[in-house]
């Protein structure tokens, strides 16, 4: 009798064990992972609202039905702004968790990282943020994609104001690694073919995150520049911003500077943001379209805060990821990647492309001056420039990107 019910209960076991495989399995097949990495960590000023972003992105298309009628599911990873981390989760996503592509990163040394590693295991990357060109031109490989205009787009978009100056004269600070060096190259390049007539009498390259500010201020006005091109961001740019104020390096000097618009940099400025200089940015309290009023309703209605640029990179990431998957009907690499080349989406910026030539896609940025309003820095002057509008020929891609 004892051994009719060790056998029963053995039975029991493994049928409850065949079960929960069989709900495990249909589970993975009604459902549809991406891999998302970025550095939470280590900067949660964009990362935060970024998150919240491919959050809601996430939430809208499973209420629509999800893709071709299965669960989106993101599993999201921290690298904690270290390459190698990137990589190791990069490889766990792919080999443990199975995702069928992977999206994300902020840093651009970073995205490179990852960027390799796609190419290297032949894995799908959706790179959101990340800004140097390298990563879709000198570096770029067919399995790489990248949302964000890029750091040659942006720098023609200041380049359009900055070649008006009568400014010859000009200076740059920038974070010593891969996007301050690939902006301040970019830049000069374009400002000097516009202009040949001006110099560049002082560069400044501060580490990434630890700007000792009163020797980078010092030594820019000692050689006394017309103009300054600023790179740096986040807690460096308040460093930067504070210690040029108190010793007047701003006064009398335009400044053109990369991305200090966007809210996330704007906004820790306060009361002690310098009026004038011309940037890329986000005003999103400014910004009168219908898909962005779309956007912006939902967000707030979701998060009782406003949007930073992070949140429209977060967003439009898993909306792309979304629509490429969808097209393709599959998670193999090469139909994704046939899928993707040449895509159209929407987006709240509107309609943008992912283009064959070089997978960037067509997402443009804002562009205006800053101003300071009760207390606090906004943008003014604004007027968003479309990302295929600053983009070089195809015949200067073709040398600038390695054949496939």
């Amino acid at each position: 009798m004892r051994g009719y019910f060790v056998g029963a209960g053995l039975a029991i076991a493994v049928a409850a064990m065949a079960t929960s495989a069989m709900t495990t399995q249909a589970s993975a097949q009604s459902e549809i992972k991406i891999g998302e990495i970025n550095s939470y960590s280590l900067l949660p000023a964009f990362t935060e609202p970024y998150r919240k972003g491919w959050q809601l992105a996430v939430e809208e298309i499973n209420a629509a039905g999800g893709i071709n009628g299965k669960k989106l599911v993101v599993i999201s990873k921290d690298d904690g702004g270290k390459p190698a981390d990137a990589q190791t989760a990069a490889n766990e996503l792919v080999s443990s968790e199975n995702v069928a592509m992977l999206t994300g990163t902020f840093l651009s040394n970073i995205g490179l990282a990852v960027s390799d590693f796609a190419n290297q295991k032949k894995v799908f990357f959706l790179a959101a943020e990340p800004l140097t060109d390298a990563i879709t031109w000198s570096k770029g490989n067919r399995y790489t994609f990248r949302l964000r205009p890029s750091n040659y787009m942006q720098a023609a978009m200041l380049v359009e104001e900055a070649a008006k100056l009568p400014a010859k004269r000009w200076a740059t600070i920038a974070p010593n690694y891969e996007y301050g060096q690939s902006a301040v190259a970019v830049f000069k390049k374009l400002m000097s073919e516009k202009r040949p007539d001006i110099q560049w009498v002082d560069e400044q390259w501060p580490p990434q995150g630890k700007i000792d500010a009163g020797p980078v201020v010092q030594a820019t006005a000692a050689a006394n520049p017309e103009a300054i091109l600023n790179v740096t961001f986040g807690a460096d740019l308040v460093k930067l911003v504070r210690e040029g104020n108190t010793r007047g390096l701003f006064k009398g000097r335009t400044v053109v500077s990369f991305l200090t618009g966007e809210p996330e940099y704007l906004d820790p400025l306060k009361d002690e943001t310098p009026e004038g200089w011309i940037v890329t940015g986000y005003p999103w309290y400014s910004i009168k379209t219908p898909e962005h009023d779309a956007f912006l309703k939902a967000y707030q209605a979701k998060y009782n805060d406003y949007p930073r640029l992070g949140s429209i990179v977060g967003y439009q990431t898993i909306k792309a990821a979304a629509a490429i998957l969808a097209k393709a009907g599959s998670s193999d690499p090469e139909k994704l990647i046939a899928a993707a080349e040449g895509i159209s989406m929407p987006s709240p910026f509107g309609e943008i492309t992912f283009r064959k030539i070089d997978h960037q896609s067509t997402l443009g940025a804002f562009t205006g001056k800053t101003a300071l309003k009760d207390g606090k820095g906004i943008m003014v002057d604004t007027a968003y420039r479309k990302g295929s509008d600053y983009l070089p020929s195809d015949a200067e891609i073709e040398k600038l990107r390695p054949k496939d």
